[in-house]
């Protein structure tokens, strides 16, 4: 802190004043963001006009810097008059309680300020750089009402997506019947199952039931996307939703599916507390709840950027990972396989692309908003270019919500919203989740530090009491890891289903969206997820021991179970039931443009061997 004596001046102001160089275009700038900070607190006058009523200021110490005088007449300049102007604001009064108590840092801060003072111009360019013509504090009312409406939309999406296979998936005559799976769980888990697996089929598990749970989630979605009870309808969603994650199992163990809970619940604490998403003026913007929305989306582009270089596979350090990519990920699209054609300089830049955009723009959501704005503009470009080339149903879509919350209401082409500072008086429902907002801050926070540090740190041990609190939010999935493709697939091995009457013949079942048939074209089916296609591509990379529910497909193919075949594109018994099911292993490769040119096919395979041998329903009878 300065060891300077402070001057006095008689006629103090009845309010805190604080005066600035009215002819510095850089001072002008931050006066206005001061100026709103301090709501009222403070006056701000330049020297030009005021200087006059108070000769105990030499004109130079006016040039030099500002002056701010309290009500008692004490004199502050420089860096002190800056903290003690917005020390006036309770929010910032640890800002003046660290220029006098932390050792360093008045000097530091003191150095500064005079560096800065001395070199206006320049500071000027880069505050026009990096904020623009306008340094106060951004508002965000558009792009909280865009957010919340697209959080809606996505999990709209999601609901009806689900709810067209949810019969076939883990319906009473499903692959893997949640009606089964709750008892099992809770007979090797005991009593505190319903905990660690949270969902309302422990109350009902019919498939009425899962009906309900989709159809009920569709209507309250169309409620957020609407406006109406934004807090109730986004607390409901929630919990429909990991009931239903809960419920589906391995079929609903996405990253997305996670990704879209832990957004439903931090919107939670961000959504105004009104009947409904009205004028900008309404709500105040709640910053801590906007804090955790803008965690989460540096902690998932961060640590799917950082995992990839720490996971030890080398396509990713010499930037050949999207050699293998379009054609080994799980859905492509035609334009991953026009993609994969691409000469090979320009496969290593998108490597690179991505690679910079996941790890290094993270940061920019923090920085001042024109760098913000092009973190926002970079990390949307790099979802669009992996939506088109491949098929990650609404990942993509919420991933892009996130990076609304980046654009303020100037970006957008709005006016500003006003600018809320402490009221007196607030509703005891605002008051309430500004709490709780608050210990999902307190709660959260280590944990998310944890995870993102995992990411640079995978095999550090975690310590206790982090792991104590992570495992009981855990179930919750509301603070969770992130890093899709930590190693790339090197090779695409395929599962081909195929049916027989007499053991000899056999027929492929073909499923919707996944490759089979080699003259079908990579299919579009985002952002719909065809949560049975994505489960064959991860069963192809294992065993089937290492996926049970595999077994349970066979067995239904061989009933043939309508709400199971219902989910493949063809089924080559529809009247009668096949007597034997085999499972074929084949590496599917993309073929070249010399090579479609000439015989139309999309894919080329060479057979692996076998993946699960023919079973007859004989084989289940102990079932």
């Amino acid at each position: 802190m300065s060891s300077a004596p402070h001057r006095s001046v008689r006629a103090a102001p009845p309010r805190p004043l604080l005066i600035f160089d009215g002819n510095c275009h850089f001072c002008r700038r931050w006066i206005e963001r001061w100026r709103e900070l301090t709501a009222g607190a403070v006056e701000y006058a330049p020297s030009q006009e005021v200087a006059e009523r108070f000769p105990e200021i030499p004109g130079e110490a006016f040039e030099r810097s500002v002056q701010f005088i309290d009500t008692d007449g004490t004199v502050f300049s420089g860096a002190e008059a800056v903290f003690r102007s917005l020390g006036k604001k309770r929010s910032r009064r640890w800002m003046i309680w660290c220029y006098e108590h932390v050792p360093g840092f008045g000097v530091i801060t003191d150095t500064a300020y005079r560096l800065v003072a001395r070199h206006r111009m320049t500071a000027s360019f880069f505050t026009r750089l990096l904020w623009g013509n306008d340094v106060r504090q951004p508002t965000y009312f558009k792009s909280r009402r865009w957010f919340l409406r697209s959080l809606g939309c996505i999990y709209l999406i999601a609901f009806l997506s689900l709810w067209t296979q949810v019969d076939g998936l883990i319906g009473e005559h499903g692959i893997s019947p949640v009606a089964k799976y709750l008892p099992a769980a809770h007979d090797q888990i005991g009593g505190s199952a319903p905990f660690l697996l949270p969902t309302l089929c422990w109350l009902n598990s019919s498939n009425a039931f899962l009906h309900f749970l989709c159809g009920a989630g569709a209507v309250i979605s169309v409620l957020l996307i609407a406006g109406f009870l934004p807090v109730i309808a986004l607390v409901l969603l929630f919990v429909l939703y990991l009931s239903l994650t809960i419920a589906g199992q391995t079929f609903l163990s996405f990253q997305w599916d996670i990704l879209l809970l832990e957004t439903g619940f931090l919107a939670i604490f961000f959504a105004p507390v009104r009947w409904r998403l009205g004028a900008a003026s309404d709500a105040p913007v709640s910053r801590i709840g906007q804090f955790l929305l803008k965690l989460l989306l540096f902690k998932l582009m961060l640590m799917s950027g950082v995992v990839k270089l720490t996971s030890g596979d080398n396509s990713w350090w010499n930037l050949t990972a999207l050699d293998y990519h379009y054609e080994t990920q799980p859905l492509p699209t035609i334009i991953g396989w026009w993609a994969h054609q691409s000469p090979e300089w320009f496969r290593k830049f998108s490597t690179f692309f991505v690679l910079f955009v996941e790890s290094v723009t993270p940061f920019f959501i923090w920085a001042p908003r024109r760098l913000r704005h092009i973190a926002c503009a970079l990390l949307i470009l790099l979802q669009i270019l992996i939506a088109l080339t491949g098929n990650y149903c609404f990942f993509n879509l919420l991933t892009i919500a996130l990076c609304l919350l980046l654009l303020d209401d100037a970006m957008v082409g709005s006016a500003r919203g006003a600018v809320h500072g402490p009221r007196s008086t607030r509703a005891l429902p605002e008051r309430l989740f500004a709490f709780a907002a608050v210990a999902v801050l307190v709660v959260t926070l280590p944990l998310n530090g944890w995870l993102i540090f995992s990411a640079f740190k995978p095999e550090a041990a975690w310590p206790r009491p982090i792991a104590a609190v992570y495992s009981y939010v855990a179930p919750f999935r509301i603070v969770s890891g992130y890093g899709l493709f930590r190693v790339m697939t090197k090779s695409r091995p395929e599962i081909i289903l195929e049916g027989s009457a007499d053991g000899i013949d056999w027929l492929p079942y073909e499923f919707r969206w996944k490759p089979g048939d080699l003259n079908q074209p990579p299919h579009w089916a985002a952002p719909h997820q065809p949560r049975l296609d994505w489960q064959v591509w991860f069963a192809a990379l294992g065993t089937y021991r290492q996926n049970p529910w595999f077994v349970g497909l066979t067995k239904q193919l061989l009933t043939n179970t309508p709400a199971v075949t219902h989910l493949l594109a063809h089924n080559p018994f529809p009247d009668k039931p096949p007597l034997f099911v085999r499972s074929t292993l084949y590496d599917y490769h993309f073929t070249t443009l010399v090579e479609h040119r000439l015989t139309g096919a999309w894919w080329k395979r060479e057979e692996r061997g076998e993946y699960l041998q023919a079973l007859s329903l004989k084989d289940f009878r102990s079932d």
